[in-house]
């Protein structure tokens, strides 16, 4: 049974409590997982959905009678990044949420991946939402409204990450990067990271095996369960809401809690 989660009302401008027209968002990696979420969860909203992939998916995310819309683009290829917001502004005349939730990294040792692997992950989890973020700012500095960006992070930024040691690492550049950005483009830009722990999705059983793995997993959290997608579009929604329009420089942190201290079943361990 999944859990019941709030519902906002669509305050949608992100400087003023004055409720205005449907925004135009963007979510990068938003056909699947997270990214898939997250785009239903303003679909849901009342906002347009613009979802961005390498390949376009079998099926959009959708709320109802809304659907996403889709443009190809590879968020490490520069000038294709820049292309997609320029086709989006033509398309929808502006730019109003960009959601940098494109990432990931394979798991590999930290001692015999080749430099090469660890710049591919640099490059995709820090400096390809670095330059959308630089190319959605451009056009939000223009509108009256400004704009919301919002880095999906990751509890990789904050605690040791054995076996993704770069993504790690990216995560933790962006959570300086969010700082930074967030004083030099404010007022009109707000610059936000939301950062999940375990999330689960359709590619769960990939990281933490089969049902009876991703049940002892989320047995370890205080909150009894990992994340659900909807958890972290119920976030996304919130900072790119009025309700959060002193919100920028922030590092939104859903983890259900933590994770418990190794050393206590240590410890109680040797007690017995």
């Amino acid at each position: 049974m999944q859990p019941m989660l709030p519902k906002f009302s669509p305050m949608h401008n992100s400087n003023s409590n004055q409720q205005v027209q449907p925004r135009v968002v963007l979510v990068t990696g938003g056909s699947k997982g997270i990214g898939r979420g997250i785009a239903e969860g303003f679909l849901a909203m009342g906002d347009r959905v613009v979802v961005c992939a390498r390949q376009e998916p079998e099926s959009l995310p959708s709320s109802g009678a809304a659907s996403a819309e889709f443009m190809a683009c590879d968020v490490k290829d520069l000038v294709a990044v820049q292309s997609l917001i320029a086709a989006i502004v033509q398309r929808h005349g502006r730019l109003d949420v960009l959601v940098n939730n494109a990432g990931g990294s394979p798991s590999a040792a930290a001692a015999t991946a080749s430099p090469r692997f660890h710049e591919s992950v640099i490059r995709l989890n820090l400096l390809a939402p670095f330059n959308l973020a630089q190319a959605a700012n451009a056009q939000m500095q223009q509108q009256d409204q400004g704009g919301v960006i919002i880095f999906i992070g990751s509890i990789s930024a904050l605690r040791p990450s054995p076996g993704t040691a770069a993504y790690g690492a990216a995560k933790a550049a962006v959570l300086s990067l969010v700082g930074s950005l967030a004083v030099e483009w404010a007022p009109k830009v707000r610059v936000v990271a939301v950062s999940p722990g375990l999330v689960q999705t359709e590619q769960s059983a990939m990281h933490y095996g089969n049902e009876a793995g991703i049940a002892a997993v989320a047995a370890t959290i205080p909150a009894g369960r990992m994340a659900l997608p909807a958890d972290i579009a119920q976030a996304c929604i919130y900072v790119a809401s009025a309700a959060a329009s002193y919100v920028s420089g922030s590092n939104l942190l859903l983890h259900g809690g933590g994770e418990k201290p190794a050393f206590l079943d240590a410890a109680q361990s040797g007690s017995h």
